[in-house]
């Protein structure tokens, strides 16, 4: 809800509350136009149980694109533990696939114009993933997971991740991403 001064009419208050969110958070800004990298995947293509948009029983990770790196925010669930008070290593890898998948896409996309967030986001698939788990994570806080590619190819995207909790890098990933091979478009088979 916006306050006004008195005498101050509403559209100026509103402007002056715009104006000030934007000073800000130039990135609440910038994802205002732009969606989860996940959202543009073509339908086909949006099953997936970590990021798919028409899973109604996966994660829903949603990933956006600012400057370079991909940003991604992950509540885990009370039953996502591996001891109690601990997120389930299993999930953290899961988060990292999909969080890098979408990151490999975006620096794809950036590398040959196209606007992540706005133009249909390609499919990739995980060739590799190797976790490091550099302390137990809490359960509880929300999850920041940062991606950036590290080398980008026609065909391959390398990625590196970090997942922190409460401010703390709790694990990190290297992920070799791949282009979607046509054997697993459905249209194609």
């Amino acid at each position: 809800m916006t306050t006004r001064s008195p005498g101050e009419s509403p559209e100026s208050a509103l402007l002056l509350s715009t104006q000030c969110e934007l000073a800000v958070s130039p990135v609440r800004a910038e994802s205002q136009r732009m969606r989860p990298l996940q959202d543009l995947y073509p339908d086909d293509f949006a099953h997936c149980y970590g990021c798919g948009r028409l899973n109604a029983h996966g994660l829903h990770v949603k990933s956006e694109w600012h400057a370079g790196e991909a940003v991604a925010r992950f509540r885990p669930a009370e039953y996502q533990v591996a001891l109690p008070g601990f997120v389930y290593g299993g999930l953290i890898a899961s988060l990292f696939d999909c969080h890098a998948m979408a990151t490999a896409a975006a620096a794809s996309m950036e590398a040959t114009g196209a606007k992540p967030g706005i133009d249909p986001t390609p499919r990739f698939v995980t060739a590799s993933l190797q976790v490091d788990f550099l302390r137990p994570t809490p359960l509880g806080p929300e999850l920041l997971l940062r991606g950036r590619a590290t080398e980008v190819g026609e065909r391959k995207v390398l990625i590196e991740a970090t997942l922190f909790a409460a401010d703390a890098a709790c694990a990190r990933a290297r992920v070799v991403a791949v282009r979607m091979p046509a054997t697993m478009d459905q249209a194609t088979r």
